[in-house]
């Protein structure tokens, strides 16, 4: 259930982000997260969902997921195979002296925004000028 944790401090990031840059309306977030990081997809959507709409600035914004590949180095051989294919012994050499190289993180890797600017210009008034900030 950490899934809920990690809605919680992607919406507190994204919010400090948008105020940083006068942002009163977030589009989309995109979010990365390792392959053996243990998220489970489904449940950040629903939290996700149930989250956003407590906060005037992510009502009816969209959640992305996009999963980073865990990749394993070994130290005997020093060479990188799927973590996931293989675990923790090395397919090249057999050897246990290995190490996760990624695939365990998560960060936010764009936010997309509605631009009020470009979306006054427009005749209906509707915020549909998607602009796009990705953190550093």
């Amino acid at each position: 259930m950490h899934e809920l944790g990690l809605v919680n401090y992607a919406v507190k990031e994204v919010s400090k982000i948008a105020e940083e840059h006068n942002v009163t309306k977030i589009k989309s977030v995109t979010l990365e997260f390792g392959e053996v990081s243990g998220i489970v997809t489904s449940y950040l959507y629903d939290y996700w969902k149930w989250y956003s709409k407590k906060f005037p600035m992510f009502e009816d914004s969209t959640l992305y997921c996009e999963e980073i590949p865990a990749v394993t180095w070994c130290d005997n051989c020093k060479i990188q195979y799927s973590t996931v294919a293989y675990g923790k012994t090395c397919p090249h050499c057999g050897s246990g002296r290995t190490w996760l190289l990624r695939g365990n993180e998560m960060r936010i890797k764009s936010i997309e925004v509605y631009d009020p600017v470009e979306a006054d210009a427009e005749s209906d008034g509707d915020l549909d000028a998607p602009g796009e900030y990705k953190p550093q």
